[in-house]
């Protein structure tokens, strides 16, 4: 609601100091979301030349429930380079002519489609049984891969409660190996990779890589997501360089990490609000994997813990060493607690996480835009807001004039 209460009365009712007040606040909220000018965008682009594409993973938006057309058409707007679907469940069917159709219309906006099909491990409770076995469902995978044109199949096993049942990790690791390696062949044809996931916890860096090397550098790499890495008890930064060239998909959003009584607990963050150095990492990402698009995954406002501290959280690391979680616990000593929000009065918790996320969402966007070199389109985008932004003042601009002239 309008703090002044005579901001609902019609025009010609309302006082000149009234409108002018209104007017100013007005102005401000146009200026709320400012772009850079051309020149900014061209001095960038001669420092930095090697631009990063930019896209967004469907779960940022989760709460909208969007299907695969509208988050095309979300994507199309923020004049994005990429969708990450990190599963089926986008897909209103998966049949031919419907994906044709939406590679067609991602195409036509040049905006690529990355795919994901979820777990591939049957021994986790993430497995889905809804397209057969794990095989049946890789297989599925890859032609719908083929059809979209995404470059990419992402699979993962589940989580961190994976490490911790009969076999540990390894068996997990075991099992998804034997899914992937018969697949080579029809991989190849395709011209696609698997994407493994370090998700939820459930990998290390050092896990991921031997798992990639064991199946094959040629028909599997890493999708990589920095939070993930954090909550497995990892310096994200350090797990990025550790997969590097590997890295063939992202997943990405800041982080906010800080000691409890039980160990630690991290929350997600909008990109440039948490502890992650994103310059940096955006520049190692154009080192180690040059054209990887980073596909922004915010998830904010819900708190994961990190039980480090008792004794049976190590049953599911029995082989990690002290010096391999100094760099995590560094970072959590720096970190401060944060709280969680809960809705105003009035508002509903669905109304409040849908604005919310599409808010951390577009934060990241501008940020990595401004600050890391990310979008190809970024000048493009950048001229439309700068062209929205001069209409709305201009239009402001005149009806003040002509109002202010006329009020008494």
């Amino acid at each position: 609601m309008c703090e002044f209460k005579d901001c609902y009365k019609p025009i010609n009712e309302m006082k000149r100091r009234d409108f002018t007040i209104l007017a100013t606040l007005g102005a401000l909220s146009v200026q709320a979301f400012p772009a850079f000018s051309s020149i900014e965008i061209s001095k960038r682009e001669q420092t930095n030349t090697v631009k990063i594409p930019l896209g967004l993973c469907n779960h940022s938006l989760r709460s909208l429930q969007f299907n695969a057309p509208q988050l095309i058409e979300y994507a199309i707007r923020q004049k994005l380079d990429s969708v990450l679907f990190n599963t089926f469940q986008p897909f209103d069917n998966l049949e031919t002519a419907y994906l044709s159709g939406l590679s067609k219309t991602a195409k036509s906006n040049d905006i690529s489609i990355y795919i994901g099909a979820g777990s591939i491990s049957e021994k986790s409770k993430s497995f889905s049984g809804k397209y057969g076995n794990a095989f049946t469902l890789l297989e599925e995978g890859i032609r719908v891969a083929k059809i979209v044109g995404s470059p990419i199949v992402g699979v993962r096993i589940g989580g961190i409660d994976d490490r911790y049942m009969d076999g540990g990790i390894e068996a997990h690791i075991e099992a998804v190996i034997k899914v992937m390696k018969p697949l080579r062949s029809q991989a190849i044809d395709a011209q696609i990779k698997f994407a493994f996931e370090n998700h939820a916890g459930d990998l290390r860096s050092d896990e991921l890589l031997a798992l990639i090397n064991a199946t094959g550098t040629d028909i599997c790499g890493a999708l990589f997501d920095p939070a993930n890495a954090l909550w497995a008890l990892e310096d994200p930064m350090e797990a990025l360089k550790k997969l590097g060239s590997v890295i063939v998909c992202t997943s990405v959003r800041d982080v906010k990490v800080w000691e409890t009584a039980e160990g630690a607990t991290f929350q997600g963050m909008a990109i440039g609000e948490g502890m992650l150095d994103y310059q940096a990492y955006s520049k190692t990402m154009t080192e180690l994997c040059p054209g990887v698009p980073l596909h922004v995954e915010t998830i904010s406002n819900s708190a994961r813990p990190i039980p480090f501290l008792k004794p049976e959280f190590w049953k599911g690391f029995p082989n990690l060493k002290a010096e391999e979680i100094i760099g995590f616990l560094n970072m959590a000593r720096k970190g401060k607690a944060l709280e969680i929000v809960s809705p105003p009065q009035g508002k509903s918790q669905k109304d409040f996480d849908i604005e919310q996320q599409q808010t951390e969402l577009l934060k990241s966007f501008e940020y990595l835009r401004k600050y890391c070199n990310s979008g190809l389109k970024t000048k493009e985008f950048f001229s439309a807001v700068n062209s929205v932004n001069q209409l709305l003042i201009k239009n402001f601009t005149a009806t003040f004039i002509f109002t202010h002239k006329t009020l008494p």
